[in-house]
């Protein structure tokens, strides 16, 4: 059975982008353009792993990325953070919250089914 990415994007064309790599490397990829929906879909079907981006419209990826870790149904799922972002601080609150951070966003989508991959296994050892 394919694992279940979930992709939570605002730009749809990234969505998409990012959706249909997943795809061809044997993932089953749900879309979510907002945090809030993306917090709907945990709640009905958990993924094996998030990738979410930073900068979102209403919630922003980071404090998704705190929700999940503060649920214990959610808080060993692997997330990779797609940002754009450059700033030390940014990265540090993020590796703080065990998140893989992959900028800049979007061309990082070459090495997303890879990533993915290192996820899994890092998440299988630990």
């Amino acid at each position: 059975m394919a694992a279940n990415i979930l992709i939570v994007e605002d730009e749809n064309a990234i969505l998409e982008l990012i959706a249909l790599n997943l795809h061809q490397s044997g993932f089953n990829p749900l879309r979510a353009i907002s945090a809030e929906i993306a917090d709907s879909l945990v709640k009905n079907t958990l993924p094996d792993l998030i990738v979410l981006d930073w900068m979102l419209p209403g919630m922003d990826g980071i404090t998704f990325a705190k929700r999940l870790r503060a649920n214990s149904d959610t808080k060993k799922i692997p997330i990779i953070m797609l940002t754009a972002k450059s700033e030390e601080d940014n990265k540090i609150m993020g590796l703080n919250l065990e998140l893989m951070i992959i900028s800049p966003n979007p061309s990082a989508q070459r090495n997303l089914s890879q990533e993915s991959m290192l996820c899994f296994e890092e998440a299988l050892l630990s």
